[in-house]
């Protein structure tokens, strides 16, 4: 907790989106406007605090009777793609064939390439190296036994 210029005691922590709703909500339920709501946690959230957008939005759906805290559901594809059985099929395609495409990889599992790419970078964490794919760190005993073109 911090003391501003202004005497006003403010609290440096991170809340979830469900709580900053919580908070919302009971504003609106006292008759704030959006912009008493924002600068109310401009004083006591002094780093972290929703937009102004966001209290707007929000205090919206709480006035036209909302009660869920949580956000809707959005239209599109959930990143399902991303299970451990398809990263393990990725993994042993590449193992398989260093030399294959993200393309390749996206056809043969019936997936993005974005997502293929997601799972080869981030999650298997590789990169292509003169047209192979490899781990980014070798250990030790790699680099001593990895045979040089």
């Amino acid at each position: 907790m911090q003391l501003s210029e202004a005497g006003v005691l403010s609290v440096s922590l991170k809340m979830d989106k469900i709580e900053y709703h919580v908070f919302i909500k009971f504003f609106v339920k006292e008759g704030l406007m959006p912009n008493e709501i924002h600068s109310k946690f401009i004083k006591v959230y002094a780093d972290s605090f929703p937009s102004f957008p966001t209290i707007k939005k929000w205090a919206a759906e709480f006035k036209r009777g909302c009660t869920s805290l949580e956000d809707d559901p959005r239209e599109g594809r959930s990143k399902s793609a991303t299970t451990p059985e398809i990263i393990e099929q990725v993994h042993d395609m590449v193992l398989d064939d260093q030399q294959m495409k993200v393309r390749e990889i996206a056809e043969t599992i019936v997936i993005s390439k974005e997502r293929v790419g997601y799972i080869l970078h981030e999650e298997l964490d590789m990169k292509k190296l003169c047209a192979r794919w490899v781990l980014r760190l070798l250990t030790a005993d790699q680099k001593r036994t990895r045979k040089v073109f």
